[in-house]
Parts: structure tokens; C-alpha cells; sequence
């Protein structure tokens, strides 16, 4: 039997995050540079425990002012340190809760900036295998974020999205353009299973993209995202797929 995860971000101090839990199989909690809290990141994690969701880090920049999604030019040190400093702020609590991490997906701008630039990706792919060799980098799907883990050493998860669309060369278009986002729980699950059956995704523009499917991604912060959950959720169950993180 097919098996896919559905992740969410999460940990950024939205009110539908304990709705959304038992609709997922793995969190990527925000620790607290972007948005969340230490008590944030707790509750969380606490929710995750409740129902056996695997456990992610999300780092971003340090800008809650915009919410992490601005382009930053940081030195390979700053960004080192921003990457290795989160997880380990989020591994600390999940220690305490006698758990661990399973896995790291950069947030907003920093995840988009690595995507195409292979510098950028390989500093923080190796800021994560320099925390724990066994987590796994979830990136764009057939990114340089990717490349670059695996040349690590790292475990990879090629991630897609259930709530944006794509350009002809495999990157999201951008927020600031038409047409970025899926309005519809339809529109969305008819994406999700194109990509997870067909293993590939259309445009806007009706270009048909190869890509590859290992985890699907709905932003927690988006308007219809609890609505969106259930419904990927209940859909993927139907066609019989499994919702279940991927082993580390």
C-alpha cells in the first residue's frame, strides 16, 4: 500500500493548530526567529506526541516583523548559525519531552532562496548533518536544497504543495504574483493527486512539469488550511494511500 506524508508548518501562534494535528503525519514547528516561542514550540511539540506526528524543525529568518518571507543576504557563518541555532532551541524542548527530532525544512524566504542556490542549500544542509547525521532535509522537490543534502550525507524528502502553484521550471511562483495560490479544497486535492499518481504538476499557464512527490506540504497559516487538511486527508484515505512520516 502507497504510503505519503502530509506535513504542515505550524508553531506560529495560529489557532487552528490543534485541528490540524490529527490531520498530518509530520510538523515543522517554527522556532521562534520568524515566529512561535519557547512556550509556543512546547505546546506544539506536546500536540505532535498526542497524535504520534514526527517532529520537524523549521528555521527562518530572524524577522517576525515579515514573517520570515523576505529575502535576507547573510555570510555563510550567520547563516550556519541561524540554521544550527533553531535546531537546536526545538531539539532542547524535545529532549526534555523525551522525544527527538525527525526531521528540518527552512521556512519562507530561506527555503526558497536555497532551492536555487547551491551555496546556500549546501551551508544549511550541513548545519543539519553537523546537529544529528539522521535528520531529514525536507526541500523543493528536485531543488538544489536536495542535491546538496544528499551530497551531505543527508536524507532527503522531496517536498510539494498542496496550497501553491507552480512555474515551468519547478520552483512555486511567487506570493507576489497571480494565481500563486489554491483557493479551493478541489483545486488543491486535484494537484495533490496529480503530483503523488502522476508525478507531475500543471502551471498556470498549462504546462505539465515532472516532479516527484515525498511529502506534501499545506502552509498552517493559510486561509483554508484546516479545510484543505481534512479534505486531502479523507481523499488520499478514500484512493488508499497511508498518511505516514517517512522513516528516518
Amino acid at each position: 500500500m502507497q504510503a505519503i506524508d502530509l506535513n504542515c508548518d505550524m508553531g506560529e501562534g495560529l489557532a487552528n493548530d490543534a485541528l490540524l494535528m490529527p490531520l498530518i503525519s509530520s510538523a515543522n514547528i517554527a522556532c521562534g526567529y520568524h515566529a512561535g516561542n519557547k512556550s509556543v514550540m512546547q505546546y506544539t511539540i506536546d500536540l505532535a506526541l498526542a497524535h504520534g506526528v514526527a517532529i520537524g524543525a523549521h528555521p527562518g529568518y530572524a524577522d517576525k516583523v515579515n514573517f520570515g518571507r523576505v529575502a535576507m543576504q547573510l555570510s555563510e557563518t550567520e547563516i550556519y548559525d541561524l540554521v544550527t541555532q533553531q535546531i537546536f532551541l526545538l531539539q532542547k524542548i524535545a529532549d526534555a519531552s523525551g522525544t527527538s527530532l525527525h526531521h528540518v525544512k527552512p521556512h519562507g524566504a530561506l527555503y526558497n532562496q536555497s532551492a536555487n542556490n547551491p551555496s546556500l542549500a549546501a551551508i544549511i544542509a550541513q548545519a543539519v548533518f553537523d546537529v544529528d547525521t539522521n535528520l531529514i532535509l525536507y526541500g523543493l522537490s528536485g531543488s538544489v536544497s536536495i542535491t546538496e543534502a544528499r551530497k551531505k550525507g543527508l536524507k532527503t524528502a522531496n517536498e510539494v504543495f498542496a496550497d501553491r502553484t507552480y512555474q515551468p521550471d519547478g520552483s512555486l511562483t511567487p506570493r507576489s504574483q497571480p494565481n500563486a495560490m489554491i483557493e479551493t479544497p478541489a483545486g488543491s486535492i486535484r494537484q495533490v493527486l496529480q503530483m503523488i499518481q502522476d508525478k507531475t504538476v500543471t502551471t498556470p499557464n498549462g504546462t505539465i512539469v515532472p516532479i516527484q512527490a515525498d511529502t506534501v506540504c499545506i502552509h498552517g497559516d493559510g486561509p483554508h488550511a484546516l479545510a484543505f487538511a481534512k479534505h486531502i486527508n479523507e481523499v488520499l484515505q478514500q484512493k488508499g494511500l497511508v498518511i505516514k512520516s517517512i522513516l528516518s
